[in-house]
């Protein structure tokens, strides 16, 4: 069953499913949204505030959404390649699609330990 996040603010109301998301950034008190159909979407809304909302809206998948640092949720789902000396992390959809992200070393160091627990 297909999860769905609605995030409604005083101008808008944007309504996607939660696999859909690949990845969200921020600056100050907007967050971008990246698909993975291409597109991207700004709302006005902090990313603690979309945290939350992933918790409490996506009960089954939202776990799938890791936050990374102070300005980036990604969705595990799409985790392709980390690099820790070149602080880079890959997220790939498919074959065709893929984004190369910034991130601290520490906070890289901690997700591929993660990953690696669940592996094992």
């Amino acid at each position: 069953m297909t999860e769905y996040l609605i995030i409604s603010t005083s101008s808008d109301l944007m309504r996607t499913a939660s696999e859909d998301i690949v990845f969200i950034t921020s600056d100050g008190n907007y967050s971008s949204f990246v698909f993975t159909y291409g597109e991207s979407r700004v709302v006005t809304m902090q990313l603690g505030q979309i945290e939350r909302l992933l918790a409490k809206q996506l009960p089954m998948t939202g776990i799938n959404f890791i936050r990374i640092g102070k300005s980036l949720i990604i969705n595990r789902s799409y985790i392709s390649y980390i690099n820790l000396p070149k602080q880079q992390l890959v997220l790939a959809v498919g074959r065709a699609t893929s984004h190369t992200l910034s991130a601290s070393k520490e906070a890289l160091r901690q997700l591929k330990d993660l990953i690696e627990k669940e592996a094992i």
